[in-house]
């Protein structure tokens, strides 16, 4: 299987000394989140879990720790974006943390191992198109030879977000607009060594040369496993979504960054909190609740061990 590190929080910012014990562990438990009372326990075995995708804002603690992953394949997602703290309060000093970390971690790995997500890419009198072209191009340069891949969308509107959209006098981007920075977000990324695609997008930015890619990437993880995969796009995704299923680690309302874009965690004041021991990464289990044992299935051709 794959496991997905998160994209219902950030585990590698606000929770990582969690799952450095769960890896010792050999588990870990999630809770359905249409549903808390079902849990599920994830068996954390290298030969079951085929690669992990993790998903940060800052990856300075997943620079510094690693090592400790080396038993299995993986990647990261690093968002870093051109926003200042009235939209991203929590999130470090990108030229002094976030970029240093991501250098680190592709000079110790590769370039592959390590992508750039700028988004969501949202428009409004202080964060023009223009003011997205010059932050893009100066992030380019600084990661350029670090990643050969940049992920991009445009914001969606969700419930838990669209408020906070409004107030900041954001509106959804028309498609002649998307396409023309599109087009200019190309040019850049292509000046530094890095193809672009669109994650999840609902506009067709293929006018401006920009393809639609999947974040957690059939062949991307292919290269990296070094054999090929037999799975199905994620249905639990959005219908744009091209990713291959996998499985998710978190769970919403528990990441500290505060970003006022993000769809998974506005709909309350976020709590962090987090009991390093638990299998859960929020509470415990509680008495009476029954845990099942999810089952687990290699995606590589050579190997099928189900549990």
């Amino acid at each position: 299987m794959i496991l997905s590190v998160s994209r219902r929080t950030d585990i590698p910012a606000c929770h990582w000394q969690w799952f450095l014990n769960r890896l010792d562990a050999g588990f870990l438990c999630v809770r359905n989140p249409f549903n808390p009372r079902q849990i599920s326990r994830i068996d954390l075995d290298p030969r079951l879990v085929d690669c992990m995708v993790f998903w940060t804002k800052n990856p300075m603690n997943l620079a510094a720790s690693a090592d400790r992953l080396k038993e299995y394949v993986w990647y990261a997602q690093i968002t870093i974006t051109g926003y200042g703290n009235d939209l991203e309060p929590g999130v470090p000093d990108k030229k002094k943390v976030v970029i240093p970390a991501f250098q680190e971690l592709a000079s110790r790995f590769s370039a592959q191992h390590v992508i750039w997500r700028y988004d969501p890419i949202l428009i409004n009198d202080k964060y023009s198109a223009a003011y997205h072209l010059h932050a893009f191009s100066q992030i380019a340069r600084s990661l350029k030879g670090f990643t050969n891949r940049v992920m991009i969308s445009f914001l969606d509107l969700y419930r838990k977000n669209e408020k906070a959209m409004r107030e900041l006098g954001i509106e959804p981007v028309c498609r002649a607009e998307a396409v023309e920075l599109a087009s200019g977000l190309k040019e850049i990324a292509a000046a530094n060594g890095m193809e672009i695609f669109s994650c999840a997008e609902k506009l067709d930015l293929t006018p401006g040369g920009v393809s639609a890619g999947a974040c957690v990437d059939k062949r991307l993880i292919e290269e990296l496993c070094g054999c090929q995969l037999e799975g199905n796009k994620d249905k639990n995704q959005r219908s744009q979504c091209g990713c291959l299923e996998s499985v998710d680690a978190g769970i919403y309302d528990t990441c500290s960054m505060g970003c006022r874009y993000c769809y998974a965690g506005q709909r309350k004041k976020a709590d962090d909190s987090c009991d390093v021991h638990s299998p859960l990464l929020q509470g415990q289990i509680g008495a009476g609740e029954t845990v099942s044992l999810r089952k687990q299935a290699s995606l590589k051709k050579e190997q099928m061990t189900i549990f």
